[in-house]
């Protein structure tokens, strides 16, 4: 990187952390340091809501998704306007009208402690790994591509954001992830100029979408029944609801964001806009990467994108190999550039079918190809990732973007990693200290002290994600990853919600037995890999709200006959 990136890199996350520190000074009640000052507009609410769930994978993974995969994965999020409008009409009220500080609290009042306590630790649990992948994602990346210690990567962002998160807890989140969304908006924006602006002039927009198209990259929507397909518009609006309902309703990371707001309708205006403009910004992240496709259809891309596979291949004794397979790359990506040339945009339209049929047999060559040498890398470097979805994008701005450039896409991936993290952190402490330590000792704390052990908490969680950064291995996709963790959890987590909100006659002892059954149940079917992960939101919660009643209907029969 030049002296301009490592500047711009630096002075941007400096600013993020200086102005959190600077700008939560004042804070000095507990009230505020856990709630924020309740005075955030709907706009920021709206901003922090997006930044939390818009972390550095989302910005790493999701442009390499959709550059081998295609656009599909945005059917994940048709679910997410559907569940916006559910919390903002059922549970936003609610938390709002009972003051309270955790979504957990609410479950002490209609069933008891052991139910609360029960599901806040089902959320440290799936939250705190998660939390470790969060800062794993850009570690694991930008230390295999720029060289850096993964070690210290995983402790240098981990240590920035646990600055000032515990210098100013919920409104230091918040002041930060106004200027991190600026940053990420303004960078991917440009990387989206750059690619446009780097291809061949015949290429214009439409004709970029067209090629994109013929290979099978703006496939938005699959209607496939299919249970193994992972992304179809019935996984996205089924499970994805399910999901985006637990997500926004019942994690405590974005629960928190909007508990902070001035009133209802603050809190109901800022998830609505977030729920407006998400799936339009996930929609713009794929295409990027389906750019990021179009541009090396006129540009050489690596075998494999991940340089450690690259150096491990050509140092070993299978290189020969290896390098039969690039040459064979290329020969097929030069064959494609022969046939993109021998059409012109209005051809495209009239030639469709024999055009695509051609393109399909080169992509049909390609994907074999890629098979043969990933299968080579897994043979003789096993220790070596394979699977270089993660390192399309980062590969990209590294050797194809201008000096400056480099250093603001490096610190959109970071200052995502950042807000993330930060949102993260501050409702795992604040899960910690209100649901498990001050409803079970004799003498809750007050004031600065309440400050200082929320404090101590944030510092924990941000240790113990930072260890769990250092272990995470690199799975499938980093951003599937993710989802997978919070699958397994949050529909179980839903449900209990459901059962407190809708049904009044259950008891709490029939909801913690159908909630321990239904956590073990859905880890059986995910380790068994019957279903897709996000049916696991779907299922979890039926599952436990089923055998709820179920429990319930027995117990009140037993008593009656008494």
């Amino acid at each position: 990187m030049s002296g301009i990136d490592w500047s711009i890199l630096l002075l941007t996350l400096g600013f993020i952390v200086g102005y959190g520190v600077w700008k939560t000074r004042t804070v000095t009640t507990a009230h505020e340091y856990i709630k924020g000052d309740e005075k955030t507009p709907w706009w920021a609410i709206g901003l922090s809501v997006m930044a939390t769930q818009a972390s550095a994978i989302t910005f790493l993974s999701t442009p390499g998704q959709a550059y081998f995969s295609g656009m599909g994965f945005v059917q994940f999020y048709f679910g997410l306007p559907l569940a916006i409008v559910i919390i903002c009409l059922v549970f936003i009220p609610l938390y709002k009208k009972l003051k309270v500080y955790t979504a957990y609290e609410f479950l002490e009042s209609r069933f008891d402690r052991k139910t609360r306590v029960l599901t806040a630790i089902l959320f440290l649990i799936q939250r705190g790994l998660a939390t470790g992948i969060t800062i794993y994602a850009p570690s694991i990346v930008l230390s295999v591509v720029l060289g850096w210690p993964l070690i210290w990567l995983n402790i240098c962002v981990g240590v920035l954001v646990i600055i000032y998160t515990v210098s100013g807890g919920t409104k230091a989140v918040t002041v930060t992830q106004k200027q991190q969304m600026a940053v990420i908006f303004a960078g991917m924006l440009a990387a989206f100029f750059i690619i446009y602006t780097s291809l061949p002039n015949e290429i214009t927009l439409s004709k970029a979408f067209n090629l994109a198209k013929l290979n099978d990259k703006i496939n938005l929507i699959n209607t496939s029944f299919d249970f193994k397909n992972r992304y179809t518009i019935w996984t996205g609006l089924i499970g994805g609801t399910f999901l985006m309902l637990s997500y926004f309703g019942t994690d405590q990371s974005q629960v928190q964001r909007y508990l902070s707001s001035k009133s209802v309708q603050e809190s109901q205006l800022g998830l609505l806009f977030n729920a407006l403009l998400k799936v339009p910004m996930q929609f713009f992240i794929l295409f990027v990467g389906v750019m990021v496709f179009i541009f090396y259809q006129f540009n050489e891309a690596p075998l494999s994108f991940n340089p450690e596979a690259e150096k491990a291949m050509m140092n070993s004794t299978e290189s020969s190999t290896y390098l039969t397979l690039k040459k064979e790359k290329r020969d097929l990506e030069l064959s494609k550039q022969t046939i993109y040339a021998t059409f012109s945009e209005t051809d495209i339209d009239k030639n469709v079918t024999d055009f695509k049929d051609q393109i399909y047999s080169i992509n049909s060559k390609l994907k074999a190809n890629r098979e043969l040498s990933i299968a080579l890398i897994d043979k003789v470097a096993p220790n070596v990732e394979s699977n270089d979805k993660d390192y399309v994008f980062i590969h990209f701005i590294l050797h194809h973007l201008p000096k400056g450039l480099i250093g603001l896409l490096l610190a959109v991936i970071l200052s995502a990693a950042m807000s993330s993290t930060a949102s993260e952190l501050n409702a795992l402490a604040t899960t910690t200290i209100i649901d498990l330590y001050q409803p079970n000792v004799t003498k809750p704390k007050q004031g600065v002290e309440l400050i200082n052990l929320s404090k101590l908490a944030t510092l924990i969680w941000g240790i113990i994600a930072i260890i769990i950064a250092c272990i995470a291995p690199l799975f499938d996709n980093l951003i599937q990853l993710v989802n997978i963790i919070g699958s397994i959890f949050y529909g179980n987590i839903l449900g209990i919600f459901l059962l407190a909100f809708f049904f009044k006659k259950v008891t709490s002892n029939a909801v913690f037995i159908a909630a321990l059954i239904t956590q073990a149940v859905i880890v059986g079917i995910y380790f068994g890999d019957y279903l897709p992960f996000l049916w696991l939101n779907a299922i979890g919660c039926i599952l436990v709200i089923l055998l709820a009643v179920i429990l319930n209907f027995f117990k009140t029969s037993k008593i009656e006959k008494t």
